[in-house]
């Protein structure tokens, strides 16, 4: 699953689950990898002990150095990513036997990191720019323009997914949507 900024991906995994579906966050994967001595330790010997507060990694300051050029973000991709699939994969084995109504990874770059061919099915879940826009925070518009520079527009996300979600309603709408979805997986 990926979608855009303010999207409401989160809120599409939680449905999701409540639905039956085994879920996990590529988000919350890199935030538990920011944990690992070794993960800390590479940042540190890139970026400086500013990167660091009361001995934890301090994700606004590496965003802050990552996101400064290409050739810095490659280096922190290069890092996490391998790490993340490690993780994923280890997790899709011990989830695939339990009987789920589906295995549902969360991944915001999915097409970008060109990772969609890693699973059977994609969905991209979408909503109008003003929803994403008052999703993304105080700044809106602003804040989504500027987190959302190196990703796919949310048109193409869609219509490269198996399954495109409009998450612009309410929660009951969401649920209706992917409990549909989740329908056309077991058939």
């Amino acid at each position: 699953m990926t979608g855009g900024i303010g999207a409401g991906k989160s809120e599409a995994l939680a449905a999701l689950s409540r639905l039956g579906a085994a879920t996990i966050s590529t988000d919350q994967v890199v935030h538990s990898l920011y944990e690992d001595p070794a993960v800390l330790d590479a940042v540190v010997a890139r970026w400086g002990p500013s990167v660091v507060v009361d001995g934890r990694v301090d994700r606004r300051a590496v965003a802050r150095f990552a996101f400064a050029s290409d050739e810095e973000r490659a280096w922190l991709e290069g890092l996490l990513w391998p790490l993340v699939g490690e993780r994923v994969a280890a997790w899709r084995a011990a989830e695939s036997s339990k009987g789920h109504v589906a295995l549902v990874v969360e991944t915001p770059l999915l097409f970008e990191a060109g990772l969609e061919g890693n699973y059977d099915a994609t969905i991209a879940i979408v909503a109008d720019e003003s929803v994403r826009a008052a999703r993304a925070g105080a700044r809106g518009h602003e804040a989504l323009d500027e987190r959302t520079a190196r990703q796919l527009p949310q048109a193409e996300k869609a219509a490269r997914a198996t399954y495109a979600v409009d998450n612009s309603g309410t929660l009951r709408e969401l649920e209706q949507e992917l409990s549909g979805v989740l329908a056309k997986l077991k058939s």
